[in-house]
């Protein structure tokens, strides 16, 4: 193994699945991700999860944080504002195969949401009180948390992967695209292209201790990246790209962008835009 310096370019956290993103200058470590990461959730009329794979308007959903609520806000709808710590009742939700305790955001959420969308959906809140455990194949003796996350607390990427697909993209014509469309966590700097793919832990000091997290596994990647988050459309531009040089043997082939993370040390603890950490590489 051999050790680089890395520094975080970027933090951002989504409060809404598949909604759009908030970028922070710092953020609140906590055992399921960053503070405030999709703590809230669209589901259809059985509880399961909906996200831009079929309804991609909804990266047109763009919150804001405020002390004591989270506005949401979408083309030629009334800001909704969404209390941070009460839910109106009790229900269940479906993550991918995960069936779980969820609190549910009342009539007045739903019907915002159904009418933006054109369907009958409903707003969850994750229970901080349920644990969710990622796959326990990837975190091994790690008992890691998620949210409403896919599976995993985090996602990493480096501004040097962002670049050169950028490269690729623009040498046939097409427009450059933002870190958005991969939605993670943590923009790195300090790597080289995808080299995130093989980095093992990081660690970044903070006055509040240190934060391990562990790259457990890389990230496939679906209809989401050819989202257009400013029309909300699909485009193909990137899956198209990303098909010709991404196919991940680690994955039976699939095409991967990103790892997925997980927090091994420094829960309450506040990672900054900035800051310097200390990357394991692995070569194997």
């Amino acid at each position: 193994m051999s050790e680089q310096t890395v520094s975080i370019a970027n933090l951002y956290v989504h409060p809404v699945k598949s909604c759009a993103r908030i970028e922070l200058d710092r953020a609140l470590v906590t055992e399921t991700g960053l503070e405030w990461d999709r703590l809230w959730m669209v589901v259809d009329e059985q509880g399961n999860f909906v996200s831009q794979r079929e309804e991609p308007r909804l990266a047109l959903v763009r919150p804001t944080l405020r002390p004591s609520d989270l506005v949401l806000r979408a083309p030629g709808m009334l800001g909704l504002h969404l209390a941070l710590d009460a839910i109106e009742r009790e229900t269940t939700v479906q993550v991918w195969n995960d069936r779980v305790r969820a609190g549910d955001m009342g009539d007045l959420a739903a019907q915002w949401f159904s009418d933006f969308l054109g369907r009958r959906v409903r707003l969850a809140r994750f229970d901080p009180e349920v644990q969710r455990l990622s796959d326990r194949r990837w975190t091994g003796d790690t008992r890691a948390l998620a949210a409403f996350a896919d599976a995993f607390a985090l996602l990493v990427v480096s501004s040097a992967s962002l670049a050169e697909l950028n490269r690729r993209l623009q040498g046939r014509g097409a427009a450059a695209v933002q870190s958005d469309r991969f939605r993670p966590n943590l923009v790195l700097d300090g790597l080289g292209t995808h080299e995130e793919d093989w980095i093992d832990r990081i660690e970044f000091d903070t006055a509040d201790g240190p934060v391990v997290l562990r790259l457990v596994k890389p990230c496939a990647r679906c209809s989401i990246p050819d989202v257009d988050p400013l029309r909300g459309e699909l485009d193909h531009a990137v899956s198209a790209e990303l098909a010709t040089y991404r196919a991940d043997t680690r994955l039976d082939g699939k095409i991967t962008f990103g790892m997925n993370a997980i927090v091994e040390q420094g829960f309450d603890a506040w990672l900054h835009t900035g800051a310097s950490g200390r990357a394991t590489i692995r070569f194997d």
